[in-house]
């Protein structure tokens, strides 16, 4: 992701229609959330194929026709798609790499067929910790080629309690050294670096509340900006004066800018009140006043 020596670039806004989640098909149509980032200038766009694309995996051309218009018409820049190697489908054992290997062509070909470039791969996992199925690279090395084929790369995503120096992190990165690859890299959740969380009595009784873990310092990200194509920017409370309040956003988006890294942060709420009608759009449209403030826009 790092540019030519001389020109700056800067991190790019977007959304994770996840942000909306408690909106989607009850006050929101797909038409709703795209006007909704058109209007707030987040042109990156982050879907989840089994949420978002009616009829996944296999849409109707109704369906794909209306994608590419609404696609056209709020000027939308399809970034991010978001994905599963369902490892655990059949009950009492792991999928085979042959099996996971199908699965992601699947995704490849949609993906492909939708203008996303890049794929929030999710692998299957095997403890608390988000370890990966133990086949993980097998079935990752098949799909390669056919990755390249459809112009696509996997990126796993590094979330909460993973920690950006841990042996996971560490074996992805080798996989993408051993291989030399472009079509495999990482998402990284920006939750990976919250330094506070907020009260339990602001939750809901039946929301879920982000665990407390130990955190990332932000400068451990920047020897993996190489591999990283996309971040998820993960936020749960936005206060009055459009400030995040429990991740160092201006020490993240800071180190970004100074690296010259240049994709997409999607937007991604996963705090209180996400079926409260209204709410979670106007943090994300908080979470946006603050990363313009931030990016200088």
């Amino acid at each position: 992701m790092t540019n030519q020596v001389g020109i700056n670039r800067k991190p790019k806004r977007g959304v994770s229609l996840y942000s909306y989640a408690g909106e989607y098909g009850v006050t929101m149509s797909l038409e709703d959330m795209f006007a909704e980032m058109h209007d707030m200038g987040a042109r990156g766009l982050e879907i989840l194929a089994n949420s978002h694309i009616e009829g996944y995996p296999n849409p109707s051309e109704e369906w794909l026709e209306n994608w590419d218009r609404l696609i056209k018409k709020y000027d939308i820049v399809p970034v991010e798609y978001g994905h599963w190697v369902d490892s655990r489908l059949y009950q009492g054992r792991h999928l085979t790499p042959e099996e996971s290997y199908e699965m992601l062509v699947r995704d490849f070909k949609l993906a492909n067929r939708l203008g996303f470039t890049v794929l929030r791969t999710k692998l299957g996992v095997i403890d608390d910790e988000l370890t990966p199925v133990e086949n993980w690279r097998e079935f990752i090395k098949l799909a390669l080629p056919i990755a390249e084929k459809y112009n696509v790369r996997m990126c796993p995503e590094i979330h909460a309690p993973t920690l950006l120096k841990s042996k996971m992190v560490d074996d992805y990165v080798e996989l993408i050294e051993e291989t030399g690859t472009k079509h495999f890299g990482l998402n990284i959740d920006f939750g990976v670096f919250t330094t506070q969380t907020i009260p339990a009595s602001e939750w809901g009784p039946n929301e879920f509340i982000m665990p407390e873990s130990d955190h990332s310092p932000v400068e451990d990200i920047i020897p993996l900006l190489p591999y990283v194509y996309c971040c998820h920017a993960k936020f749960v409370k936005m206060s009055d004066d459009f400030e995040e309040m429990t991740i160092p956003y201006e020490t993240i988006i800071n180190t970004l800018i100074e690296h010259n890294w240049d994709g997409y942060m999607v937007s991604e709420y996963e705090g209180p009140k996400k079926d409260v009608p209204g709410y979670a759009v106007e943090q994300v449209r908080k979470h946006h006043v603050m990363m313009k403030r931030i990016l200088g826009e």
